[in-house]
């Protein structure tokens, strides 16, 4: 679960066209001392692509710490499971139907089915949970490994090498960010969601192509633009949480080890990203080749 969060970066889409040779976009930021390497990721890989960039490795080879959004390497999933259980479920004496409407919820009944997903599982789940579970389903199938991941194997490498592994927030804040969302924004996540499904691979292709080149300009472009649309969702999932993280990578610039921080690529890009947020500080990200 503490992955699928993530749904909106998933949407990268890197399906048929990700390779071993791919660059995932990797910055170098120079602190007095030391150097941060600010690296996007995609969060999820195909099976069959799942070889991380040699770029992205270097920077893991010259750092003393990882850190991520949330600190995998200590993760607990009972807590995870626990936390949803706890605000992810609908009011007593209310359901899904109820909530979304008829229509609504027979889309989401027909794209549970496709799944094999029985669509009385999700009745008294929060719109914004079932968004996640879908997306979670959809991808999936399109032959994506959880464990095979950018942070995952990452993280299996820190466990290997006895390397520090860190996070920027809590699981509470990772998640609370959708909870808070109010339930016409959730409905309006949902019916996002519906429509990405329909939506072919072939389509992404543009942003696998800017993914792989590190093309920040075109990523915020592609990533960005459905969602600065919808600033309810944009602004607690993405510049709110760019604020928060941004003091503590400087930190991080302020001491004398090097560390890989390792966020999603849609963090990384556009007016309020960690690139745009560190050159109005004074500092100048280099991406590495």
């Amino acid at each position: 679960m503490g992955r699928a969060i993530q749904w909106w970066l998933l949407a990268v889409g890197l399906f048929s066209c990700l390779t071993a040779q791919a660059a995932s976009p990797v910055w170098a930021i120079r602190g007095a001392h030391n150097t941060v390497y600010l690296a996007g990721s995609v969060h999820l890989l195909p099976t069959d692509h799942a070889t991380l960039p040699a770029g992205l490795m270097r920077a893991y080879a010259d750092s003393t710490r990882l850190v991520m959004e949330i600190d995998l390497g200590k993760l607990d999933q009972e807590q995870v499971a626990d936390w949803m259980l706890g605000h992810g479920k609908l009011p007593a004496g209310t359901t899904l139907s109820s909530t979304i409407g008829a229509e609504r919820y027979a889309r989401v009944s027909h794209a549970a089915g496709d799944f094999g997903l029985p669509p009385q599982t999700l009745d008294d789940q929060a719109p914004w949970v079932v968004a996640i579970e879908l997306t979670d389903l959809e991808y999936l199938k399109l032959g994506f490994d959880p464990e095979q991941g950018v942070e995952e194997q990452l993280v299996q490498r820190a466990r290997s090498d006895g390397k520090a592994t860190a996070g920027l927030e809590t699981v509470d804040a990772e998640l609370g960010s959708l909870a808070g969302l109010s339930q016409p924004d959730q409905v309006r996540l949902l019916d996002q969601t519906l429509q990405e499904l329909d939506d072919p691979p072939s389509e992404l292709n543009d942003i696998v192509s800017a993914w792989r080149r590190g093309d920040a300009p075109q990523l915020a472009t592609l990533l960005a633009g459905e969602y600065r649309e919808f600033p309810a969702l944009y602004r607690p999932l993405v510049t709110e949480r760019n604020r928060l993280w941004l003091p503590q990578i400087e930190q991080l610039l302020a001491g004398n080890d090097n560390s890989l921080v390792v966020v999603g690529a849609l963090h990384l890009v556009g007016d309020g990203g960690l690139l745009e947020l560190l050159r109005r500080d004074g500092f100048k990200p280099e991406q590495l080749n």
